[in-house]
């Protein structure tokens, strides 16, 4: 069974036509979610589906399949830049002297993990849109807007070429070049390999620009990458760019926070975590398993001399083959004993079974902090389970709770560039991803435990070091893990949406100066004046106001709030952000693109927990751990012996070793280097991959297309950004809360300059707004009115992210929420598609 483009295709082409007809049997169910949307739903399923089948391959086939060579769409720009070797050992220097003496000891070394394979310098890719590549070469200018975004992939799947569909599109919006490392991946370079290479690429970076024109961006284990990126930047006194954008980072490999102990039910991480089938690459051996391979070294010799002893004795030797056979059958119940049976593994010599009540009471203390101890436990059920396998693949058990693995643990997060955290609501890591924001924005209020500040900051002189970070905060409801992802989905429009939207105010902020950006109000799809025709009935009340005449808004368990009508709604570049609160702008969206007031910190689970509960292995993530690990064991038992009798043989032969004392981690390929090593695979080529990132880049190809049409009327769009870093804003006021200047068009005659130009100042919002005329109000309604020729209704301040079934022209009030100004803007797609529909947010 391998792991290429045929293969996946008949193993999720069941799933897509099962969730097709489950989506419309069952539509029902699937109100106020995000599965309401037949792509959302197909994307969703067929990426959890495409994850699980990846499971029952090795590490090293998922890093192949997803690092498949992608043909590069002809309107987008990419070189390819070797980093050089000055950076590199800069970058190197400033890791170790951000780990210190204990964490360069933990990590085994100060040398093998800056070396690489075939002696092959880090490299990035430059990606750009073709015609702002030319526009910069006709005028001689490097740029003011650059990002550099880090790819996630639980730090050891993905790529470059994968995730490019989604830089580009980034790219696009924000007028930007983009910068991706293509950094080294675990578990074949663990941590901190992937942060030296990434840190090395901004090092480079700032010297060809200025630090004030970039923008950090990461996606899950690249979110938590670019976090202490930033760390060690503020931490040495080295430039810091002018904002970074989380999306769904990863920011606690321990997992301790509640919402990892859930079912996933609206993600498409696996629950239990993942897991591969076994190879030289991964799981790395344990502490029992070498010591069953020393033995069965040695044994293998006793057993031959016994052999031939024994056949002296009766007259006759046995054969070599009848000898080996006896030797594999000992091995395979002696490993299997050692590394397939959960009781051994796990419970030491206290029970004899994870699950079982044999030994109860007779258990040890144990020891749930990574780090300080020799090996991981926790009880379970009464009893003690230790952790002898490694649980991570980007690094050990002894460095899951560093706080560069683990950025959520650092002693402080003050000090940092302004920061967008983009959360699914839905998602396994949400809980992390909150407390981290509230974390930076308030960072003497969570600090982390005693455990964590006696290693790295005895003195606490960290937690108050540091101002508190601006932070903006979006808990999308409902929403999977990175749901850009999807980009052909609505909520992922919108994501994409608000980060051009935060980009340009931070890059403007940091520069002090005006952000041009174009006006693209009439080819941007945010919504029409209907559905699309795969839109039900039922579908279509989503949209409507209860007969109340408030509008039905998504819930949410652990965020949503009672809140009769939005207070905003997502803009785009050049509009500007709420005033900050607090050093915060907490918002809760929901589909559609509505934005709420997230509930207050103390409904919130994730800040009730006590400061030494954080990064403390949980009995809830372990028993799904342990669950899955006894099935993956079962299943891939003999390709467990294999392994190991391969490890046998290789270590036989020897390694080449670093000098010192270096210990690399046990899945380091640096510590299993030696003469005749393969070199480095070469890239395949799958059509795949190419199809799947042809569907991500669709919208942006067909917006491309409208911009070419509408060239003739296109309009620079100006924001104008005050360098005041927070404002007052009462944000859970209703409707007060939505009066901020109106990001809008200007309400002046259509011929007039200010007419097209968007002015978004980020100055204090004034205490009586501007508020345009209600119009009549909705019938049965309290607060919605209906501008004159408008089919958008609004509640006085901002339009509702849907229209009534009357079409009519949209004026300048509304121009924020929609998007079919203009004969071309509806007219590009085909029909029932939802580029052309409520479904195509740019």
């Amino acid at each position: 069974m391998v792991l290429n483009t045929l293969a996946v295709g008949a193993a999720v082409t069941p799933t897509v036509l099962e969730t097709y007809f489950s989506h419309y049997l069952n539509r029902k169910s699937l109100r106020e979610k995000p599965t309401a949307h037949i792509s959302y739903h197909e994307g969703l399923q067929l990426v959890r589906r495409f994850l699980h089948y990846a499971s029952l391959h090795t590490v090293d086939d998922l890093q192949g399949f997803t690092a498949q060579w992608v043909p590069v769409p002809h309107w987008v720009m990419v070189e390819e830049v070797s980093i050089p070797a000055l950076n590199i050992t800069r970058s190197a220097e400033l890791v170790q002297e951000q780990l210190g003496h204990r964490g360069i000891d933990k990590v085994g070394g100060k040398l093998w993990w800056q070396w690489r394979r075939d002696e092959a310098p880090p490299k990035a890719e430059w990606i750009e849109m073709r015609k702002d590549h030319q526009e910069r070469q006709r005028t001689g200018d490097k740029g003011q807007r650059v990002m550099l975004y880090v790819h996630g992939g639980a730090y050891y799947f993905g790529s470059v070429d994968e995730h490019r569909y989604q830089m580009q599109r980034h790219a696009r919006k924000l007028r930007a070049r983009v910068l991706a490392p293509r950094y080294r991946l675990a578990p074949q370079f663990p941590f901190p390999c992937g942060l030296h290479d990434c840190l090395a690429a901004y090092l480079w970076l700032i010297e060809q620009q200025d630090p004030s024109t970039i923008l950090l961006a990461g996606d899950s284990a690249g979110g938590g990458m670019v976090l202490s990126m930033l760390v060690i930047l503020r931490d040495r006194g080295l430039p810091l760019p002018a904002g970074a954008v989380l999306i769904s980072p990863w920011v606690d490999l321990t997992h301790s926070f509640p919402s990892v102990a859930g079912d996933g039910q609206y993600d498409y991480i696996p629950a239990h975590g993942f897991w591969h089938k076994p190879n030289m690459t991964w799981p790395p051996p344990n502490s029992r398993d070498m010591e069953a391979i020393a033995q069965s070294a040695v044994q293998k010799l006793v057993n031959v001399e016994k052999a031939a002893l024994h056949a002296h004795e009766r007259g006759r030797r046995k054969s070599a083959h009848e000898i080996k056979q006896e030797q594999e059958e000992e091995e395979a119940i002696r490993s299997f004993s050692v590394d397939h049976n959960p009781g051994d593994m796990h419970m030491g010599e206290k029970t004899h079974h994870p699950f079982s009540t044999e030994g109860l009471g007779k258990a040890r203390p144990d020891n749930p902090i990574p780090g300080a101890g020799s090996e991981l436990s926790v009880l379970l059920d009464g009893n003690l389970v230790d952790l002898h396998d490694q649980i991570q693949v980007y690094t050990t058990n002894q460095m899951l709770s560093h706080p560069l693995v683990s950025p959520v643990l650092q002693p402080s997060l003050g000090g940092l560039p302004p920061l967008l955290i983009q959360v699914g609501g839905g998602e396994l890591l949400r809980d992390e991803q909150i407390y981290l924001a509230h974390k930076a924005a308030n960072p003497s209020a969570y600090p982390p435990g005693e455990a964590y500040l006696d290693e790295h900051d005895p003195h606490h002189e960290l937690v108050s070091k540091y101002e508190p970070t601006d932070v903006q905060l979006q808990v999308w409801d409902d929403l999977c893990h990175v749901a850009p992802t999807l980009s052909f989905t609505r909520p992922a429009k919108y994501m994409y949406r608000s980060v051009a939207q935060f980009g340009a105010w931070a890059l403007a902020q940091a520069q002090k100066a005006p952000i041009d950006i174009l006006d693209d109000d009439n080819v941007s799809v945010i919504s029409s004046g209907t559905e699309p025709q795969n839109s039900t009935e039922e579908d279509l009340k989503d949209h409507e106001p209860d007969s109340d005449g408030r509008h039905a808004i998504a819930t949410m368990p652990i965020v949503a709030r009672n809140v009769a009508t939005p207070v905003d709604a997502i803009g785009k570049a050049g509009d500007a952000l709420p005033a900050y609160h607090d050093h915060m702008i907490r918002q809760r969206i929901d589909r559609h693109g509505a934005i709420y007031p997230l509930s207050p910190p103390n409904e919130l689970p994730a800040l009730q927990m006590r400061a030494a509960d954080i990064g403390i292995i949980k009995p809830g993530p372990v028993r799904k751990w342990l669950a899955a690990k006894t099935k993956w064991d079962s299943r891939f038992a003999r390709e467990k012996r294999a392994v190991q009798t391969q490890r046998v043989k290789e270590m036989a032969a020897g390694y080449d070793r670093f000098e010192g004392d270096e210990v690399p981690p046990p899945t380091a390929l640096a510590g299993r280097r030696k003469k005749d090593m393969p070199r480095e695979p070469k890239q395949r080529r799958g059509w795949g991959l190419s199809m799947w990132s042809g569907w991500g880049s669709k919208h942006d190809e067909m917006t491309l297309g409208r911009e070419e049409k509408a060239k003739a009327t296109r309009r620079p769009s100006v924001m104008t950004v005050d360098p005041a870093p927070s404002r007052p804003h009462a944000e859970h006021q209703l409707p007060a809360a939505a009066r901020r200047a109106p990001s809008t068009l200007a309400a002046e005659s259509p011929d007039s300059a200010a007419a097209h130009t968007r002015l978004a100042t980020a100055a204090p919002a004034l205490s009586t707004p501007p508020t345009p005329a209600p119009g009549p109000r909705v019938p049965d309604s309290d607060y919605t009115y209906l501008a004159p020729s408008s089919s958008r209704p609004h509640n006085g301040t901002v339009a509702y992210p849907f229209s009534l079934a009357a079409p009519a022209q949209p004026n300048a009030s509304t121009t924020t929420l929609t998007s079919d100004m203009g004969a071309d803007a509806g007219t590009d797609s085909e029909p029932g598609t939802e580029a052309a529909g409520a479904d195509a947010a740019d």
